[in-house]
């Protein structure tokens, strides 16, 4: 394969030795081109003979080990210094000695999601890549090739929810951001679409996260995979985790969980779930058991019981603090700062029980670990100085311990730690030990005990995760351990020598794997492939474990029975000193050193012979194995066979027991003991194989810093971890070979502006690629066209960036400079334009400025003039007025005698006219006062008007009572006003009277001042001023208390507006605690589906099982499965149940039928009922009961159709509609002959015809009759009542005519016309509706005669028919549904047995389809008027046992179309407007303030519907859940495509992501529009079945909310969707759902506001982040999005390569501490809980539908049901 043999003092990749990784051994310095030839033909090119100025270069540094420098001046050949300018800005003459230094990557590939992308490849860019994305970025993983780097952030990270996996299931490797779940679902894949066995190899050093690492790949699998048959599996795999922690983890100065043994967990799989597992552990470090260094602790499981030793079950260990054993406080740290040790035992405890460890068996294994504690502090004493003997106390109180918990004697204990048993060929010796041997035999025996413990417990845990099934396929995940990394210390023993071999064979298998990987991509591609050089272990490997190997020769010095360490380093020299893989060292000590992959390692020869014995004290251990107390010791120490006990033969100079002396002692068991060294390279070996058959994928954890501190890098310390660990072999062996790699899409769309317009004009893209290729690169070596992909050299995409760079330059300086002048051509023609707005609105000013001068000139003029003018008229017209004046008072003066003669005459005149008048109608007077009919005409009118007279009267009288009684209220309240004003006054006057004294006093005091001389009235003055002084005390007092007045005043108004404000907030409480208790109720209604659904699985699952055991013959089998569906559509139980339970239930119910006068067969059905009755006869008796019922049922018709014909009326039928009835054959479902089935039918039509026509048309025709003849009466009336009217006005009329003056008695005419023609219209328009309903009336009674002699022709011609069955019918008593007389009750006449139909018609067979036309939510109308009829008849069982059966034959049509949508919205709508009419027709006052009259009639008045509301209301709720996860299903593979990948806005974002991210290449999936449609369709088919508007709009505000969610969610984790281009094409989506939202108006649904976060993320993908103002902007902008979602969109944005610049970690940082001051440092999680369901309310929505005017359709096949 090409293998090459590294030189004898290779020591791996040293940075510090080879600047350049990718230099190949052996190549020469060129001296024409000035450095190795590889490393500067990346640029491109042949290189000029000048280097170009400006380019930057990695030099080595001692402290951060590479740093940048960019070269100030050209190099030339031959040049022995290149001048570099450093970061500070320092000049630095940087001598070249063998090659130039490593040229930088372009910083568009920095920091690439995967550093084999990387254009240069050598270790400078892989430190700086790791360091940039881990410090600027936050990112902990990133790709190398097929290796998966992880670095310890040492800080809890929020990117490991269940989120966080379910976004990566289902996706491939590229698609996302590097992560383990990524690697993890890789290998799933795979497994899955292979079957082929996979396995994950984490490796580390310690404190790196390995640990961690493992787990969350289990936690992955388990989560994905989920569990096949055991449940709980899941939860035992992720429980073994503490167990192996508490037993095999330590405290080191490195790490605080570090793992001391190797851990291979294999999952199984089968059919993609996880079965079971099975755990593998090697190499377990029981020397920490009895030794620990300074700051590190034992495992942790030792602490965990010393820190619960109070706990009651644990009092009998004898147990205390820690610090209280040697075995524990060598290290003197019994407590670390990370761990609870007592509530770790409490999770250890939790998962052993788990696990089905017994408590018994737990308790006895924390014996025996607490016998090792003790044991420890048994103290060991030597008899003398030389040390030949040693003896224990037999006091000792740790002895005594160790013996009581073990159940040993105390004796042999004491005697057999201080003495060795030593057998020779007949006899047997005692040799005692010195105090050093029997310390050493004590560790032993506790190193040995807890690796039997150790070993004990991995078997549980694989016994509990072990599956019955097996598994077919599985993933292994490799946790190779802390111990177990690559080792160079300064003291290397045996310990460090197995783990570095282990690890020299991991890199073997590794190496070969990555070669093959990038042999089969040349292959795939039809690269044409060189085998390139790999570093090659296998002589290293031959060295360690071959033929007299370094392992072989050590165990054959151990079979040697005076063998030791000396003569084994002598045998090492002696044989393998002339390998160029081992050295001798300098030094005169039995060391040797070995050149690993890694470096050279030095290994002391000192106790590497007595390791590798690992010898026991097999007396001892017989002791443990002999003790019968407790069951664990023996099955502790009962098995060797994986860690045989050897016995040491030694010569002996002590006592002899028995027997004779020996010339040599026999070597005992020597033969059957294996070596550690044997027994570790046998499971390597295992392992390796069992590597071999599985694809591996690498996880590399690598620790930052030794200080453990969050997100601080150490470039020494992770340099080093990266050349042991293989990522820099990975890097070399791509380098090697074409490591960048572009598909040509992707080409395309990145170097686009590279292509000429000819090469674009080729029909295909490889073509145009290597067109463009061809002229640009120039040289076919540096690259080559595959099938899909173009492959590089290193270093060619960074010069093809540097020309796209160059092209996108020239392009932006030809945009700009066209732009530029555009600008200032614009800019001058606003000057321009601006001068000439200038000059003509300063010569408007000064030519308005002198015609404003101009206009007061003339102003003033005419102002002068028209003065002038008006004052000479002026004058003119006054002395016209005075001679006016004049003339007027002369000319009356003339007028008025002239006057006074002509009235004079006038009136004489009239007074003889009248008095002539006054004559003439006194003699007409006197001559009618002679006539009697004169008086008669007198007296009428003369009543009329005393009548009317009397009648004002009295309403004159009534109004002056009532003026009288207000006028008396008016007066007592005068009354008490002057009383009350009267006292204010007299009050006031006092008060007036007060200040006058006081006015009074003072001048009197003045005046006594004035005098003082008088001492008489010094007396006087004193008490004057002491009562002026009580005065001013008083005004002041009432000053106060005014002022106190006003404050309590102002403070109740406080305390009410606080009282105000503390209402407003316990009602805002409230509403929060309701929408909780609701969200909380939901929830419950949840987990009760969920565990309703998993009782029906396992009931199905146990009827499954019951009916695949019963044993049934040919016609039995038959028989039920001919009667099963009937016995299915007649149950009525709330919940299904076996087939038992449903006989019995229907045979109680059918023993509600009364037995007949003959023997019927149901009388036998009660006799037979038992527990043991088989159900087949149960239910040939229930048929048998059925069958007599129908029979008197038909008898009973056949008898009601007899009577009825006798008392039918002619004029009392029904029109045809109503002979539509129920067939009693197809109700019945009885095979009988054709002429019995056409009998029976024309009998029972012509019943229903009979009956329902007596009924409706009786009641009909009676309330028609009494209407009109009620309407006819009241006309009539009105007749009357208007004639006499008009009579009494007539007379009116005429009386004022004579009595009244003429104008008020024609307005009152008038009055009298109006009103009267009024009347007479209404009367005629009351005629024409007479004379209308009178027609009708008319043609109803024609047409009920018509219909009546049809029913009498039908009655005929069954008579004979009738006759027969009324003969052949059998009496019988049976229960009869009242019937119902009257109006309409709204309600379906149904019995008991029906059930099942109804239930059948309306919810299980319904279909919305074959009744077009009818309301979507027909069935819960019919449910509530079959309902109303139970209630009408007051049996509340029944009313209740159907909804209970609607509601679990609802259940099963949801179960059985779960997925989909329009059956759900079909029932979620309906069981709401079920629930609904529940609530608006029941006894509560508060759901029935909307009804109609006619609605109020229909109210339920016998059931409380309270009960069967809970669960329609529950129901709905659940209905609502799966209503949303259905949608959901359809949405989320759409969800990604649409609002992410899809460009609606082509050309966008097509070269935003560098060349180094991987990104899928395919067209997106699903678009915007396709999402749009979707939600259309969803909202119609909400609104087609008639949900509530405002449940509609909570599901699309849950939809809209999962929409955003997952596009938050995935722009988190994909770094390349974190870019300016992104956010525009992101936000134009967005825009579309809103205008989406109007156009459906949903804008008050409150489903804009799920979008919000959605928005900012896209707004802060678009704004300006460089100062420190643009992050104040940031975080006024961001107020729904958490402070790490902020973060985390920063931390990821990809930049515009050479248009933006990268965001610079201190904004982060600024941005960072200004969002937890805002928000207060809150924690919140980082990705949007999709799966959270908020709330929902079911509105009360009263229906509008009269339930008489219901019409149900034929085609539902209720014609068996009544309506009323």
């Amino acid at each position: 394969m090409g293998k090459r043999q590294p030189p004898p003092h290779a020591e791996g990749w040293r940075g510090a030795d080879l600047p350049g990784v990718g230099s190949r051994a052996g190549e020469k310095w060129d001296s024409s081109k000035g450095a190795f030839p590889h490393i500067w033909r990346a640029a491109g090119g042949p290189l000029p003979p000048v280097s170009p100025q400006g380019a930057q270069v990695w030099i080595p540094d001692s402290v951060e080990v590479w740093r940048v420098a960019e070269i100030t001046r050209g190099y030339k050949e031959g040049d022995a210094i290149l001048h570099l300018r450093l970061e500070d800005g320092s000049a630095l003459a940087y001598p070249i000695e063998f090659q130039l230094p490593p040229l930088c990557n372009p910083d568009c590939l920095s920091g690439a999601d995967d550093l084999v992308a990387l254009s240069y490849l050598h270790e400078p860019a892989v430190l700086h890549s790791l360091r940039r994305r881990f410090l600027e970025a936050n990112a902990i993983y990133t790709y190398c090739g097929i290796i998966l780097v992880a670095i310890n952030p040492y800080k809890p990270l929020p990117i490991y929810e269940e989120e966080v996996i379910y976004a990566y299931s289902g996706h491939e490797m590229g698609d996302m951001d590097p992560h383990i779940f990524a690697l993890a679902e890789e290998a799933y894949k795979q497994m899955v679409r292979f079957g082929k066995n996979q396995s994950l190899i984490i490796s580390g050093e310690s404190g790196a996260g390995k640990t961690m690492s493992a787990k969350y790949a289990m936690r992955y699998f388990t989560t994905v995979g989920g569990c096949l048959g055991d449940s709980s599996m899941e939860e035992k795999v992720l429980a073994s985790s503490p167990i192996m922690e508490a037993f095999g983890n330590a405290k080191t100065t490195r790490n605080d969980n570090s793992s001391r043994f190797g851990k291979y967990i294999e999952i199984g799989f089968s059919q993609a779930h996880v079965t079971g597992a099975t755990i593998k552990t090697y190499l377990l470090e029981k020397s920490r058991v009895t030794f620990q260094a300074k700051a590190e602790r034992n495992y942790h499981i030792f602490y965990q019981l010393c820190a619960s030793a109070t706990l009651p079950e644990l009092q009998g260990l004898g147990l205390c603090g820690a610090e209280s054993f040697h075995y524990t406080c060598q290290g003197q740290c019994a407590t670390a700062q990370s761990t609870n040790d007592a509530a770790d035992l409490e999770s250890t405890r939790h998962a052993f029980s788990l696990l089905g460890v017994p408590e018994a068996d737990q308790l006895e294994l924390f014996r025996v670990l607490a016998a090792i504690l003790h044991l420890g502090n048994v103290v060991v004493r030597g008899r003398d100085r030389r040390g030949d003997g040693c003896f224990v106390e037999p006091t000792d109180e740790a002895l005594g311990l160790f013996c009581t918990l073990l159940g040993v004697e105390a004796s042999q204990v004491m005697r057999w730690l201080c003495h060795r048993k030593l057998v020779t060929a007949g006899e047997t010796y005692l040799k005692p030990l010195s105090r050093q041997q029997a310390l050493d035999a004590r560790d032993a025996l506790a190193k040995h005990m807890y690796g039997q413990v150790f070993r004990w417990m991995v078997s549980r845990v694989n016994r509990a995760l072990r599956s019955l099934e097996g598994h077919h396929t599985s993933i292994g995940i490799l946790q190779i351990s802390a111990a177990h990394r690559f080792e160079m210390f300064e003291f290397n023993s045996f310990e460090q020598f197995c783990i570095n071999y282990a690890n020299e064979k991991l890199q073997q298998l590794f190496n070969l794997h990555v070669f093959k990987l990038e042999q089969e991509e040349y292959v795939t591609e039809e690269i044409p492939w060189v085998f390139v050089d790999f570093f090659d272990n296998q002589p290293c490997i031959e060295l360690i474990e071959g033929r007299l190997g370094i392992l072989d020769l050590l165990n054959e010095e151990c079979k040697m029975p005076q063998g030791s360490d000396g003569s084994w380093a002598q045998k090492l020299y002696q044989t393998h000193l002339g390998s160029s893989y081992f050295q001798k060292p300098k030094r005169p000590t039995d060391a040797f050193v070995v050149c690993h992959f890694a470096g050279k390692v030095e290994y002391q020869c000192d106790g590497f012979v007595e390791k590798n014995r690992d010898t026991v004290p097999e007396e001892l251990v017989g002791l443990l194995r002999a003790s019968k107390k407790f069951a664990l010791l023996t099955e502790l120490f009962l098995e060797e066979g994986d860690g045989p006990i050897s016995l040491q033969s030694r010569r002996s100079s002590g006592p002899r027991m028995v027997g004779r002396p020996s010339r040599r002692s026999l070597p005992g068991s020597q033969k059957s003991k294996k070596s550690i060294s044997s027994q570790f390279k046998a499971s390597l070996n295992r392992l390796m194989e069992m590597l071999g058959s599985t694809t591996p994928h690498y996880i590399r954890c690598i620790k930052p810093n030794d200080g453990k501190k969050p997100f601080v890098f150490d470039s020494r310390r992770a340099v080093e971890q990266l050349r042991a660990c293989g990522v820099l072999e990975t890097i070399r062996i791509s380098a090697s070979g074409y490591p960048s790699r572009l598909t040509y899409q992707e080409f395309l769309e990145r170097y686009r502006a590279l292509v000429s317009r000819e090469e674009l004009r080729s029909a295909h893209e490889k073509q145009i690629c290597s067109l463009a290729l061809e002229r640009l690169l120039q040289d076919p070596s540096k690259y080559q066209c595959g099938k899909s992909k173009v492959f590089f050299r290193a270093g060619q995409v960074a010069y093809l960036e540097e020309l796209r760079y160059r092209r996108l330059r020239a392009a932006c300086v030809l945009l700009q400079r066209h732009l530029q002048g555009s600008l200032g051509f614009a800019r001058m023609l606003r000057r321009t334009r601006a001068a000439v707005m200038l000059q003509k609105t300063l010569r408007m000013v000064l030519a308005r400025r002198a015609y404003l001068r101009l206009r007061r000139a003339v102003i003033t003029i005419q102002a002068f003039a028209r003065g002038m003018f008006a004052r000479r008229i002026y004058q003119q017209m006054m002395w016209h007025q005075k001679a006016v004046v004049i003339q007027a008072a002369v000319r009356g003066w003339l007028g008025r005698p002239r006057y006074a003669r002509l009235r004079g005459a006038v009136i004489y005149l009239q007074c003889c006219y009248r008095r002539l008048r006054a004559r003439r109608e006194l003699r007409q007077l006197r001559v009618e006062a002679r006539s009697v009919e004169h008086y008669k005409q007198l007296h009428k009118g003369m009543e009329i008007k005393v009548i009317q007279l009397q009648c004002r009267l009295d309403e004159q009288a009534q109004e002056k009572q009532r003026l009288v009684e207000q006028l008396s209220g008016l007066n007592v309240a005068h009354a008490e006003e002057v009383q009350r004003l009267r006292a204010e006054m007299q009050r006031l006057r006092e008060d007036a009277a007060r200040d006058a004294q006081v006015q009074q006093l003072q001048e009197r005091l003045a005046e006594l001042e004035s005098h003082s001389a008088k001492n008489s009235l010094s007396q006087e003055v004193e008490e004057l001023k002491q009562r002026l002084a009580e005065v001013e005390a008083m005004k002041l007092q009432l000053g106060e208390e005014r002022d106190a007045l006003a404050q309590r005043m102002l403070e109740q108004s406080r305390d009410l507006e606080e009282r105000h404000q503390r209402a407003a907030r316990e009602s805002q409480g409230l509403l929060q605690e309701l929408e909780e208790e609701r969200a909380r109720y939901q929830s419950l209604v949840q987990e009760y589906a969920r565990l309703e659904q998993g009782y029906e699985n396992l009931q199905d699952e146990v009827a499954f099982h019951r009916q695949s055991t019963l044993r049934r013959s040919p016609s039995s089998e038959s028989f039920l499965g001919s009667e099963s569906s009937y016995l299915s559509s007649m149950s009525t139980a709330p919940s299904r149940d076996s087939s038992d339970q449903q006989a019995e239930g229907l045979e109680e119910r059918w023993q509600l039928v009364p037995e007949g006068p003959q023997p019927q067969p149901s009388s036998e059905v009660p006799q037979n009922s038992g527990v043991g009755q088989d159900p087949f006869e149960k239910a040939y008796l229930l048929l048998l009961g059925q069958l007599s019922a129908v029979n008197e049922e038909l008898a009973r018709t056949r008898e009601e159709l007899r009577r009825s014909k006798t008392t039918m009326e002619p004029e009392e039928r029904k029109p045809l509609d109503f002979l539509k009835r129920r067939n009693i054959a197809e109700m019945l479902g009885l095979g009988r002959s054709p002429e019995k089935v056409a009998v029976d039918d024309d009998l029972k039509h012509a019943y229903d015809a009979v009956q329902v026509a007596n009924r409706l048309l009786a009641s009909q025709l009676r309330e028609e009759k009494q209407q009109h003849e009620e309407e006819i009466e009241g006309l009539h009336l009105d007749i009357c009542s208007l004639k006499q009217l008009s009579q009494q006005q007539a007379a009116l009329i005429q009386d004022l005519q004579r009595h009244q003056g003429q104008e008020g008695l024609q307005h009152h005419v008038l009055r009298l016309k109006q009103e009267n023609l009024e009347l007479t219209q209404k009367l005629d328009k009351q005629e024409r509706t007479t004379l209308k309903l009178q027609k009708q009336l008319r043609a109803y009674a024609k047409q009920i005669q018509e219909l009546t002699g049809k029913c009498l022709l039908k009655r005929e011609a069954t008579g004979p028919v009738q006759e027969l069955a009324a003969s052949a019918a059998v009496p019988s008593c049976s229960h009869v549904v009242p019937s119902l007389a009257g109006p309409s009750q709204a309600m379906l006449a149904w019995r008991m047995e029906d059930e099942g139909r109804i239930i059948k018609a309306i919810i299980t067979d319904y279909k919305p389809q074959s009744s077009p036309g009818a309301l979507p939510d027909l069935p819960a109308y019919v449910l509530f008027l079959c309902f109303r009829h139970a209630d009408h008849c007051r049996d509340e069982p029944r009313a209740h046992s159907l909804l209970d059966a609607a509601i679990n034959a609802i259940k099963r049509v949801m179960k059985k179309h779960s997925d989909d949508f329009d059956v759900v919205a079909l029932w979620l709508a309906n069981t709401c407007r079920l629930l609904n009419c529940l609530r608006q027709y029941s006894q509560d006052e508060s759901y029935c303030q909307g009804n109609t009259a006619r609605q109020n009639k229909h109210r339920l008045q016998n059931v409380d519907p309270q009960s069967s509301c809970r669960s329609l209301g529950a129901l709905a709720v659940q209905l609502y859940q799966q209503l949303i996860r259905t949608a959901e299903k359809h949405l989320k593979p759409m969800i990604v495509a649409a609002m992410l990948e899809s460009e609606p806005i082509q050309g966008l974002s097509s070269s935003s992501c560098p060349p180094g991210h991987r990104r899928s290449s395919a067209a997106p999936a699903h678009t915007l529009p396709e999402l749009l449609q979707q939600l259309s369709s969803f909202h119609a088919v909400l609104d087609h079945h008639g949900l509530d508007p405002s449940v509609g709009h909570q599901a699309l505000r849950q939809l809209l909310f999962l929409i955003s969610g997952t596009t938050l969610n995935y722009l988190l984790l994909r770094k390349d969707t974190c870019s300016w281009s992104r956010g525009i094409q992101l936000r134009y989506n967005i825009s579309q759902l809103e205008q989406w939202l109007r156009a459906e108006g949903l804008q008050q649904s409150g489903a804009r506001e799920m979008l919000e976060p959605l928005v900012q993320a896209a707004q802060l993908l678009q704004v300006k982040k460089v100062t420190e103002e643009d992050a104040g902007a940031l975080c006024s902008l961001c107020t729904v999005l958490s402070p790490p979602q902020v973060v985390k969109i920063l931390r990821a944005y990809t930049p515009a390569v050479g248009l933006e610049e990268r965001v610079s970690p201190s904004f982060i940082s600024r941005v960072e501490r200004q969002l937890q001051a805002q928000y207060g440092g809150e924690s919140s999680q980082l990705l949007v809980d999709t799966s959270h369901l908020f709330p929902v309310h079911l509105p009360f929505t009263a229906s509008p539908l009269h339930l008489d005017e219901l019409h149900i359709p034929d085609a539902l096949n209720l014609t068996f049901l009544v309506q009323h």
